[in-house]
């Protein structure tokens, strides 16, 4: 049977998410959306919630990437923190769940490692979401199947940048024995392009084809530069 990882390799990993204060918001919006990606070439969907991870995989047949964003007073990591976000995601179905992997305190008393553990016991991979390359190492010796660049440039220690994090991909591709997936600010094909020859196993690519406000907006800006 092809693992989730196999399916992707190579290829494109679509986000479909949309936070409450915006229009596209709703699981069976995403799950269209969803639809619309694959259908043009998407191997995998990153979605937001577990109604969204129901919805997608009833209206598509790919390979779901799980997540829960939820804040804790406390704690500055909100992407599937604690053990209830995983059950969340467990029981909607979601081939593969991503959490924070970061340095940075988590809430709900329970460490990345045994969340990590839990995931394997119930058969479902772990996608290690860091920003990094010592977060991404450490990712790796916790047990995650896969690490993803998806928080470079969102902790305060990590180097922000303009665009993709070219560096972190190919460093965390030539050290680590595990898969590397570039995620985050890949707003151009030919970035998708560089990133899969600096050895990414994947690309995820969220704003740039599934938030259509953001579209508008850089197009909109482009008018007004005239």
């Amino acid at each position: 049977m092809t693992t989730i990882l196999e399916a992707v390799k190579g290829r494109l990993i679509v986000s479909c998410q949309a936070l409450p204060d915006e229009p596209l918001h709703g699981a069976p919006i995403m799950a269209r959306m969803a639809l619309a990606a694959e259908q043009g070439g998407a191997a995998a969907i990153r979605a937001n919630g577990a109604d969204d991870v129901r919805s997608i995989k009833e209206q598509t047949g790919l390979p779901v990437i799980g997540i829960v964003k939820k804040v804790y007073p406390g704690s500055s990591v909100y992407i599937t923190p604690t053990l209830q976000e995983v059950e969340e995601l467990i029981d909607a179905g979601a081939d593969m769940i991503a959490m924070d992997s970061t340095l940075r305190k988590r809430p709900g008393g329970c460490t990345a490692e045994e969340l990590i553990r839990f995931m394997h016991s119930r058969g479902v991979p772990a996608m290690a979401d860091v920003s990094t390359l010592e977060e991404a190492q450490q990712a790796e010796r916790l047990g995650a199947d896969c690490i993803s660049t998806t928080l470079s440039g969102y902790t305060p220690y990590s180097v922000s940048r303009i665009g993709p994090d070219f560096e972190l991909v190919e460093q965390a591709a030539e050290r680590l024995g595990i898969p590397v997936l570039a995620e985050g600010r890949v707003s151009e094909p030919s970035q998708v392009t560089a990133l899969l020859r600096l050895g990414a196993h994947a690309v995820v690519v969220g704003s740039a084809i599934t938030r259509p406000q953001l579209i508008a907006e850089r197009f909109a800006a482009a008018a007004g530069r005239r």
